[in-house]
């Protein structure tokens, strides 16, 4: 496994993190569960990423209970705040009751002390960003969370929130968590080189945009009835990229991986972590094997004449926006 700094912070993050959305403490059983993370820890993953939205905190409880037989100092703990925990007008957003109260039912459900990183879910239209801002700065001088981070916000967003964060001498928003796979490439034209002014790393997820990107499902063919796309729970947000066109390119994506001797998967991986603004790309898994597969990306650079070719296929669905 190898490391990057995440954006111009000192913390260095596993190129390849896990995550637990649609996962774990929801489709996937607690013992299956923490076998996923324990094989992901023993591979050299260190950055574990949840949110406390994630079937209302049961993913939360499930990643502490499986990592708090290692040293806490070991690895990097992310969590995230913004949407609805209860049926209240402030059980929800940004503001600064909502993030505190939070935070401090976080850190009872993962059952540590501190949070490596706490990021804003979404952006808070009705809560000015200093409030935000200060808020996250107050809980960093308490030692409740060590680093802040936002996730799938504008790049006029972060401007904004760097701006702010300059003037009001706070301290800055290190990371963005935005959706970023072969497919869905909205962050080039403008998240990434604003982020990358200001100095904020990309810990990015669904790249294997929700397993399109294995090569598991064909153009005219049936949906694998083990799949999550035969999961009437965890379905929702893949349906968008079954169709033949988008399939078609895929397969045509596997045929260069296989040229290379690597699965899609690690394919995707690696393109995904071509960009140095990325600092980790964030996997889903349900079973021990998919970690021990995918972290065979880190590290693997894809040859410039291959890079080439990836362009011209996904030339094809370019323009291409799922259900999001």
């Amino acid at each position: 496994m190898e490391y990057r700094n995440l954006g111009n912070s000192g913390l260095k993050v596993s190129e390849i993190g896990l995550g637990s959305w649609l996962t774990y403490g929801t489709a996937v059983e607690k013992e299956k569960s923490i076998a996923c993370i324990h094989k992901a820890y023993e591979l050299g993953i260190n950055f574990f990423d949840t949110a406390n939205a994630y079937n209302r905190g049961a993913a939360e409880v499930v990643l502490g209970e499986a990592l708090k037989e290692y040293s806490r100092s070991s690895y990097v703990l992310a969590t995230k705040v913004y949407f609805p925990m209860g049926d209240g007008p402030n059980d929800k957003g940004l503001s600064r009751k909502h993030i505190i109260e939070q935070c401090d039912a976080s850190l009872k459900r993962l059952g540590v002390d501190y949070i490596d990183l706490y990021q804003c879910h979404r952006y808070d239209s009705d809560t000015p960003v200093e409030e935000t801002l200060r808020a996250l700065d107050d809980l960093t001088s308490q030692g409740k969370i060590l680093y802040a981070g936002v996730s799938e916000w504008t790049a006029e967003q972060i401007t904004d929130a760097a701006h702010v964060a300059k003037e009001k001498n706070l301290r800055p928003i290190i990371s963005n968590q935005p959706i970023y796979n072969m497919i869905v490439r909205y962050i080039e034209k403008e998240v990434l080189p604003v982020s990358e002014k200001h100095g904020m790393g990309q810990v990015v997820f669904s790249p294997l945009a929700q397993g399109i990107l294995t090569g598991k499902y064909k153009a005219g063919q049936d949906i694998p009835s083990t799949s999550r796309a035969a999961n009437q729970e965890t379905n929702r947000w893949i349906t968008s990229y079954l169709n033949d066109e988008v399939l078609t390119s895929v397969q045509k994506l596997e045929n260069m991986a296989q040229a290379l001797g690597i699965q899609l998967s690690q394919l995707a991986l690696a393109w995904v972590l071509r960009q140095p603004g990325v600092s980790s790309a964030i996997i889903g898994a349900s079973r021990p094997e998919q970690v021990e597969e995918n972290i065979k990306a880190s590290g693997f650079k894809i040859p410039e004449t291959i890079l080439d070719e990836i362009e011209s296929v996904l030339a094809e669905i370019n323009g291409f926006v799922p259900i999001w």
